[in-house]
């Protein structure tokens, strides 16, 4: 094999060996809980699993209390409310991540039942600790399968030094590490995962795709949507890829047999992104008698009055202002443009579609969200702008100069989010809602380092106490909230 080629193995082992290790080492932050929003995405997979039928009752009895609150009556019965036509109770997340944790917890309820063969006495109800350890930490490799998709698209258009540092940014330095270990029955991590791999293999096949690869990436493509419906918007890639090719072709008749091939190549794909989506229509058909009724849709979108700038700066979780590592990831994307100008106005025009999405949704802010946990899906992008914007750095400044103010301005971002989320986890600033941003500032200098060790040992050896803690933290806000005044 010639030098240079051994050389390059040794750098992509280099850097892979680099994010596996990380991952090995965080893993143990992974925090095994279903809470939330997660006990609706964790609810298809356990009721079909452990008593074959969509029945949700038990989840929604054995959910955490923040969840129950407005689901059941002072007695501790579930709200006739909650029901639907068909008589089963309303879920309105979506079934993807259940289809993610399925092979796992596959293997995890049979060997429940082998060890209770045996004597061992563990519940197989999908609630015990076996299930809940699965889910959490197939979502943190999820998380981490995402994060490597986003290496290998990045690197195939910058320098690898720069791929290895922007995942790194953007793993520690974004929302994604809060619902990738502390919530991880949430989907994001999900989103960022299927969104990379599609994403990934539109990229690696852009401009020779067989009829073969539309139908692969089709397949993945309807994933993409059963995991989180806003993430049809990451369709637009190979559709305005293929609106080019259309325009391009008619300008050159020559190329008619082309265009054909590419028609068929659209047909297999949609196709394929149908079979893969059925899943979601028909267990909505199942729950709501209405194959695409979604539930989201109920409370008006302001499509004509969309929160342009609360989405990115407000105090109540706006995405730049709470993350703002993605400011320079946004900016990068120029660099993209400059490099492989299709790729750039493709992955431009997603951003901001999926922008305008976000921002005509009513709860545009999450609720309950650490930074804007909606725009989760478009890791993979934020990683490869932000390789962008660190190779303009090195364009301008050199290489030296740039590498001192990459690593040092990233390890500043990752360290301040990092004391950020702490400080949402522990509900130093409220989990729901906007923050003081005085109050924020001065305990990221003063509580956190005086908490910090405390609530991470905690956190570490007596994790279910603390959890306790902050549940009833949650719901003490909860209730003082619902008795405000109308302002």
């Amino acid at each position: 094999m010639p030098e240079y080629r051994l050389k390059t193995l040794s750098r992509i082992g280099r850097s892979h060996r680099i994010l596996l290790a990380i991952f090995l080492v965080t893993l143990p932050a992974v925090n095994p809980w279903v809470r939330g929003d997660g006990v609706g995405y964790y609810a298809y997979v356990r009721s079909l699993l452990i008593q074959g039928n969509l029945n949700f009752e038990q989840d929604w009895l054995h959910a955490n209390d923040s969840f129950q609150l407005y689901r059941l009556d002072p007695n501790g019965k579930l709200k006739a409310a909650q029901y639907t036509a068909t008589g089963h109770l309303e879920n309105i997340f979506s079934v993807g991540p259940s289809m993610l944790w399925a092979p796992f917890l596959i293997v995890t309820h049979g060997g429940v039942l082998l060890l209770d063969r045996f004597g061992a006495q563990i519940p197989a109800d999908g609630f015990s600790k076996p299930y809940v350890v699965t889910i959490a930490l197939a979502t943190g490799l999820y998380g981490f399968l995402g994060l490597l998709f986003s290496f290998e698209l990045c690197r195939r258009h910058f320098a690898e030094r720069w791929a290895l540092l922007a995942t790194i940014g953007i793993w520690f330095a974004s929302s994604l590490p809060v619902y990738m270990y502390f919530n991880p029955s949430w989907s994001h991590a999900h989103s960022a995962f299927i969104v990379a791999a599609f994403l990934w293999y539109w990229d690696r096949t852009r401009g020779t795709r067989t009829t073969l690869q539309w139908i692969i990436l089709g397949a993945i493509g309807g994933v993409v949507v059963d995991v989180y419906y806003a993430d049809v918007i990451v369709l637009l890639a190979p559709a305005l890829e293929s609106l080019y090719e259309y325009y391009a072709g008619l300008k050159q008749p020559s190329k008619s047999n082309a265009l054909g091939r590419l028609a068929i190549g659209n047909l297999a794909f949609l196709g394929a992104v149908i079979v893969t989506f059925l899943p979601t229509p028909i267990i909505r058909n199942i729950i709501a008698g209405r194959p695409f009724s979604s539930g989201y849709m109920e409370t008006p979108w302001s499509w004509f009055h969309p929160q342009f700038l609360s989405v990115l700066f407000s105090s109540d979780h706006g995405l730049m202002s709470w993350t703002p590592v993605v400011i320079f990831a946004v900016l990068g994307l120029l660099a993209v443009y400059r490099t492989d100008r299709q790729l750039g106005a493709i992955l431009i025009a997603v951003v901001l579609a999926f922008y305008y999405l976000i921002c005509a949704k009513p709860i545009w802010d999450g609720l309950s969200s650490f930074g804007n946990r909606f725009f989760s899906p478009l890791t993979s992008i934020f990683v490869l702008g932000l390789a962008g914007t660190f190779t303009a750095l090195e364009e301008f400044w050199g290489v030296q100069r740039a590498r001192m103010v990459a690593y040092g301005g990233t390890a500043i971002l990752i360290v301040w989010n990092l004391a950020f989320i702490f400080q949402w986890g522990v509900h130093l600033v409220p989990a729901r809602g906007p923050v003081s941003w005085r109050e924020m500032i001065h305990n990221q200098f003063t509580t956190v380092p005086e908490t910090f060790v405390n609530k991470v040992t905690q956190y570490a050896f007596n994790r279910r106490a603390l959890m306790d803690q902050i549940e009833k933290t949650d719901i003490d806000q909860l209730k003082k909230a619902s008795t405000r005044p109308p302002q």
